[in-house]
């Protein structure tokens, strides 16, 4: 339960939206490139498939945009195939990790986590560990940089492994050895249907004994199985979407506040599981129509653990201030809602308790109290 404001309720601008404080728990940072990122590496590193003139990063950015709203899932995956291909080499991998921190940093993030799947870069001679190694550098660089433009961030990374290949328990367990060196979890993704999450239990069993956290992409294109075997078979901390949850709740038109709850939302609900949604992304592949009707209206209002992500920032052309602005728009959130989301994003981060708690009653609620409470000083201007 949200405490009331103070101040006027009203939908926040687009300034203030980007000043608030923000939590980011599901973002992949090879969807992530400023398209003039992916230009450059192409052009030094001779990659020339690239399906737009590098020289025109406006058009490819434009490109990537256009591809992943096609409806065509196998242009939406060729959009990763170039971006993945120009983060082959430690400095590449390296920089757009930097500067992945210092854009979300320049968004108002104050915390987040981002994924990658360390398997995908290894066509340049690297090994696994280099990978982590070239990509946590990344992030600590990134955050420097940030903090000395007075913009204060922290970055943990997510190993991913991809459902549809055989190395999870390698990447968990490449996961836990960095663990304590800026790695905060372990992840799987790729297509659902047909790669099911239950066929990497040997990962999952094995983060579980040595007491570490993972989540799990999941009940975005495939649905309530997917999201059922990821809580009661693997026994994820977090769902990945989740979004499919909706199919598992009946609500009367005329009265949405009576909602009547399935067993497995009720246990996803009463749980307190975290919701990783994205918004956006889910427009693109079609788990949901509209911002209007995003499931993410219904299940806010129900009190899931709902948090606000990116997903891919390149490809959806987004931002956690965009997906804030269009969540505002579509719902009339205030302040207090925003803030809700950024707090249930804290409480499910991969972090110490304490460092957690810290977050969210130092930075969190301070910041967005001082932007409730400028409403009282609007004659100052006059």
């Amino acid at each position: 339960m949200t405490r009331p404001s103070a101040s006027p309720s009203r939908v926040p601008t687009p300034e203030q939206i980007l000043r608030a404080p923000k939590v980011l728990l599901h973002d992949h940072l090879d969807g992530g490139l400023r398209p003039a990122t992916v230009a450059e590496l192409a052009a030094e590193q001779g990659y020339a498939n690239l399906p737009v003139p590098a020289d025109d990063p406006e058009a490819l950015g434009r490109w990537f945009r256009e591809a992943a709203d096609s409806g065509s899932l196998e242009r939406y995956l060729e959009t990763f195939a170039h971006t993945c291909a120009v983060m082959q080499t430690r400095d590449a991998l390296a920089r757009v990790a930097r500067e992945a921190v210092l854009d979300l940093a320049a968004d108002g993030v104050v915390y987040a986590e981002i994924r990658y799947a360390p398997e995908q870069h290894l066509e340049g001679g690297l090994t696994l560990e280099q990978v982590v190694e070239a990509v946590n550098d990344g992030f600590r660089e990134g955050e420097r940089r940030a903090a000395a433009e007075g913009r204060r961030i922290r970055v943990g990374a997510l190993l991913t492994a991809m459902r549809h290949a055989a190395r999870s328990l390698e990447i968990a367990e490449l996961a836990n050895r960095y663990r304590d060196r800026g790695v905060v979890g372990f992840d799987i993704a790729g297509a659902e249907a047909g790669h099911p999450p239950t066929r990497h239990l040997d990962a999952f069993e094995y983060l579980k004994r040595e007491n570490n956290h993972f989540t799990i992409h999941a009940g975005e294109a495939f649905g309530l199985p997917s999201i059922w075997q990821a809580l009661q078979w693997c026994g994820a901390d977090r769902l990945g979407h989740g979004v499919r949850i909706i199919d598992d709740i009946e609500v009367d038109p005329k009265a949405p506040e009576g909602a009547r709850l399935g067993r497995l939302a009720a246990y996803v609900r009463d749980r307190r599981v975290p919701l990783e949604m994205c918004p956006t992304s889910n427009l693109q592949t079609g788990a949901a129509e509209s911002y209007e009707r995003h499931p993410i209206g219904l299940l806010r209002g129900l009190g899931f653990r709902v948090t606000v992500n990116t997903d891919n920032r390149l490809m959806s052309g987004t931002s956690m201030s965009r997906e804030f602005e269009e969540l505002a728009r579509a719902f009339d959130y205030t302040l207090d809602d925003l803030q809700w989301f950024t707090v249930n994003a804290m409480k499910s981060a991969f972090i110490p308790f304490n460092e957690r708690l810290a977050m969210i009653n130092d930075v969190i609620k301070p910041r967005y109290a001082e932007l409730r409470s400028e409403w009282l000083f609007a004659g100052e201007s006059r």
